[in-house]
């Protein structure tokens, strides 16, 4: 698959970030320092450090931020949609006060503005929560980890004890939005379908096993049996995905894609996340949920780990390879999958 083609992207420095930093911490304070922090693809996430030494997180929603732009399928820039594309400040206050709602949290948003008067996009100004990620504070203090841990089993509980209205997108459905209808396996369904398809068009192993995946995928879908209640779901939870507060408690980062769905999505993801360490995982472990369930979810998933890789592969993401990687484990999970 070869690379899309390269373009130019403006990213924020100290000078353009000056006019929000004004607004927010007062004439007084100076930049001292701005880091563009890695791994995002949708927005940009810059550690501000200012002349005092205290710091913020700003985030940036823009097209030259925005990696998936212009590579992303039929539907997702419509916000009914439960897979529409996770990104934006709505969806970023919305998940937000949802969290905070029912007993989890994220970083505490300190300014939002969309008036392009500031800065020519929308932004979004949150603590800086120092403490690093789970991932980090397990392989660094192990003990320190387990607590966090802990903590964040707790939240998890909370949040996916919370009865949802329907299965779609948190911020869409608190904000009053209807409802599309399916269920989450349906939504589900269809989704890996779609990127099945992206497959199918760009690995020649997808395609010559087109209709075994297809097959499987759905008589995997057959086999969930329709049942009521969802619960608040992130989506693509994993250790990197929670910062550590000051006195160790969790703190969800890249939340815009919060879900109502049911809570095997959410323990697929974690048990995908912490497959080389299944101890972490046995802490966050709901016994409760349905094997059927997650056999189908954990089916989806890599079918979703395949095509939405593969998708901005397609474009100039900068760590190409790395998405091609994990496109390449996925769909040999895919084709060996046995639930």
């Amino acid at each position: 698959m070869s690379a899309g083609p390269a373009r130019g992207r403006a990213f924020a420095d100290a000078r353009s970030l000056a006019p929000v930093v004004r607004e927010v911490f007062g004439a007084a304070r100076r930049i001292a320092a701005v880091e563009r922090l890695r791994g995002g693809s949708k927005k940009g996430v810059y550690r501000v450090v200012l002349d005092d030494a205290t710091s913020a997180v700003v985030y940036l929603w823009s097209a030259d931020e925005d990696y998936w732009d212009g590579l992303l399928p039929d539907g997702h820039d419509d916000p009914a949609n439960p897979f529409s594309h996770a990104s934006g400040l709505d969806l970023l206050e919305g998940a937000t006060r949802r969290l905070a709602a029912v007993g989890a949290r994220a970083p505490r948003l300190l300014f939002t503005d969309r008036g392009r008067g500031l800065y020519p996009a929308d932004v979004a100004v949150a603590e800086d929560v120092r403490g690093g990620t789970l991932q980090d504070l397990l392989e660094r203090d192990p003990a320190a980890g387990r607590r966090t841990l802990g903590r964040l089993a707790g939240a998890l509980r909370l949040m996916h004890a919370h009865r949802a209205p329907a299965f779609g997108r948190v911020a869409w459905l608190d904000g009053g939005g209807a409802p599309t209808g399916d269920s989450c396996e349906r939504g589900y369904l269809e989704r890996a379908l779609v990127n099945l398809s992206t497959a199918v068009a760009h690995d020649p192993r997808a395609a010559a096993a087109e209709s075994a995946l297809t097959d499987r995928l759905h008589a995997l879908y057959a086999g969930v049996e329709p049942r009521a209640g969802l619960g608040v779901v992130h989506g693509e939870l994993g250790p990197e995905h929670v910062l550590v507060g000051p006195d160790g408690e969790p703190v969800l980062i890249d939340v815009e894609g919060l879900l109502y769905a049911d809570p095997e999505v959410e323990h697929c993801w974690l048990r995908m996340r912490f497959d080389a360490h299944r101890e972490h995982y046995e802490a966050l472990r709901d016994p409760g949920l349905d094997p059927r369930r997650l056999a189908f979810y954990r089916y989806a998933m890599h079918l979703d780990l395949v095509g939405g890789p593969l998708r901005i592969a397609a474009g100039d993401f900068p760590d190409r390879q790395w998405m091609l990687d994990v496109a390449d484990h996925h769909l040999r999970q895919a084709l060996a999958y046995r639930a």
